[in-house]
């Protein structure tokens, strides 16, 4: 599938690097972030003393991203920028289309949030041939990073849910498509009944004000399988349905949700993406350098890693039992 539409999802206040893992570097006493890395050659970005007092990095975890725009808005802009335009470049090179920014995990005070978004709006206005996807919990920090980007190219907005629906007249106002969540007004779906009837309502909602089909990407919510084994099924069952009722709409979602606190990650990241791609998907969140698309189009499906995996995502492996064995016994 050529046109799989890839919504590069990396660049995020909420990515960490591991403290004690190869992108952490001690160099004359200090730690620093490595990047660009070509060879024995590589980029650094100093990491700011007050991050190394924070809760994630004692517990061996590096927020990268946000020591990035920390440092492009308080300290070195140069390295802040130049690491966030790393970052542009692989993504694209990987074949993403959109670029998902998210800053919420930047500051807990709203002021701090938006000041982020604008400045990382702008630096992937100057440095991005594809255009931005704003991602935010808060739809005034999703309005304050639209209007930052001026429509520069036409955006994405990530995402419009039955809990905030209001955010529509910012989309329809900036000229925006949008991700358009399976959630309801108050709680997540228990089944793909229910997502689909969330997403009538809302979708109603779109095609009144103005919005096509082709500007509405639908996320029909991808939760771990390691919670339920059901969560798989309920979400292709959902995206083959959503492909029945809206042939035109675009249908993503973040697919690497479904593979959290399991082991080989990447295996059921790979099944779960050509699955979803066989009930109808023709885009994802995901981060392309690790999900690359070409390999899991032509993904082998006579291998017993394949069918174990496969299994198991279309619910029938309860608690992943035989796939988790199968990994003990170095099957996959």
């Amino acid at each position: 599938m050529e046109d799989f539409i890839i919504i590069g999802e990396n660049i995020h206040t909420t990515r960490s690097v591991k403290l004690d893992g190869i992108r952490i570097k001690e160099i004359d006493g200090k730690k620093v972030l490595t990047y660009r890395k070509k060879g024995d050659d590589f980029s650094t970005l100093d990491i700011p003393g007050h991050f190394m007092e924070t809760q994630p990095y004692k517990q061996g975890q590096v927020k990268h991203f946000m020591i990035a725009i920390w440092q492009g808005i308080n300290g070195d802009s140069d390295k802040g920028i130049d690491y966030i335009k790393w970052e542009i470049e692989r993504q694209t090179n990987f074949g993403a289309k959109f670029l998902d920014i998210n800053v919420d995990e930047y500051s807990y005070k709203l002021d701090d949030q938006i000041t982020a978004m604008k400045w990382l709006v702008n630096v992937v206005k100057e440095f991005s041939e594809i255009p931005v996807s704003i991602d935010s919990s808060n739809p005034e920090i999703i309005k304050s990073g639209l209007k930052e980007y001026d429509n520069h190219m036409r955006p994405l907005v990530n995402s419009l849910s039955l809990e905030r629906i209001d955010l529509i007249d910012t989309i329809v106002k900036f000229n925006a498509q949008a991700v358009v969540s399976a959630a309801s007004e108050s709680s997540m779906p228990d089944s793909s009944d229910e997502r689909l009837e969330n997403l009538e309502q809302l979708i109603d909602v779109c095609f009144k004000k103005g919005l096509i089909s082709e500007d509405i990407y639908v996320d029909p919510l991808i939760f771990p399988i390691s919670v339920s084994s059901a969560y798989g099924k309920d979400a292709l069952d959902a995206i083959k349905e959503i492909k029945n009722r809206w042939e035109n709409i675009n249908i993503t979602g973040g697919m690497s949700n479904v593979s959290f606190g399991l082991p080989k990650r990447r295996l059921i990241n790979d099944v779960f993406i050509s699955l979803a791609i066989e009930n109808g998907a023709n885009s994802g969140i995901i981060n392309p350098i690790e999900s690359k698309i070409e390999r899991i189009l032509s993904i082998d499906k006579t291998t017993e890693a394949y069918d174990l995996t496969k299994s198991m995502l279309e619910g029938n492996d309860e608690f992943c039992v035989s796939y988790l064995k199968a990994f003990r016994e170095k099957r996959i």
